[in-house]
């Protein structure tokens, strides 16, 4: 990635939810998170799971400078006064039995309940429970994993081409997730039973990762969010003042794409999430 020139405004938010940022992994886009962390400033810090990747360390030690800055601002914001939760996930579920206890200034749930400014009650977690795969076939989802890798090295020689034909970004993986029968409908069922867990938590909204997929949406009685990844799309869920949830892409440019009010019915969707 080229360096990032920052053209952001400090953002002054209540609460900020970041997953799957990967951190270790070289499709990590660290130096745009970086970018991100250093603009935004909050009461509240949700790190939704995934955030270090100790699968890929285990098979590859991968870990340079933008990796470090980014442990910095986390721990800086820290003590500085921001509330910081780790919620962990299954790239870094080593950190689950550490569960109720503060490491640091950081503290460590399996899941937790945020409420927000306006009053509604929205479950927080990674999301890996309701992924089969992983549950019941942890060697199938690091095939999975691998094959992702795969991936994502084509996907940099093909936005090469595209960058040297003026073109923009664009994903394959993203776009084989939208166009594969297959993926469609996992996608479908693991939002399906992620809204079902939200429900027996009697919670207003759910907020989660895992799939890297960023989204609002209205599923029945639950405002489903997901925060979406830090490897491709670079999204964020981002509480303002007044309540209000709303989804930003962190790239060159900081793009709105959608934002919601939970259970007021005011969602408004502002362009097609990555």
């Amino acid at each position: 990635m080229s360096s990032v020139t920052s053209i952001h405004s400090p953002i002054n938010l209540r609460s900020v939810f970041l997953s799957d940022i990967h951190l270790g992994f070289n499709g990590c886009s660290a130096d745009y998170l970086c970018d991100f962390l250093e603009r935004i400033h909050c009461e509240h810090l949700y790190l939704v799971g995934d955030i270090i990747d100790f699968w890929h360390l285990r098979k590859r030690r991968h870990w340079p400078k933008a990796h470090s800055r980014v442990i910095q601002l986390i721990l800086q914001k820290a003590m500085q006064g921001t509330r910081v939760v780790l919620v962990p996930g299954n790239h870094d579920e080593i950190l689950r039995q550490y569960s109720g206890m503060t490491i640091g200034e950081v503290e460590v749930h399996n899941q937790i309940i945020h409420k927000t400014a306006d009053g509604q009650r929205i479950l927080i977690l990674h999301g890996d429970q309701f992924d089969t795969v992983v549950r019941c076939s942890p060697w199938l989802s690091m095939i999975g994993s691998n094959l992702y890798d795969v991936l994502l090295k084509l996907n940099t020689r093909i936005n090469a081409v595209r960058r040297w034909m003026g073109k923009d970004y664009w994903s394959l993986a993203a776009y084989l997730k939208y166009k594969v029968k297959n993926a469609v409908q996992y996608i479908s069922s693991y939002e399906d039973a992620v809204v079902r867990a939200a429900q027996k938590e009697q919670v207003h909204g759910v907020i989660c990762g895992h799939i890297h997929r960023a989204e609002i949406s209205r599923m029945g009685n639950i405002t489903y969010m997901n925060c979406g990844d830090w490897v491709e799309s670079c999204t964020a869920l981002i509480e303002h003042r007044d309540g209000r949830i709303e989804l930003m892409q962190w790239r060159d440019q900081a793009t709105s794409l959608k934002t919601s009010r939970i259970l007021r019915g005011a969602f408004t969707p502002r362009d097609q999430a990555a």
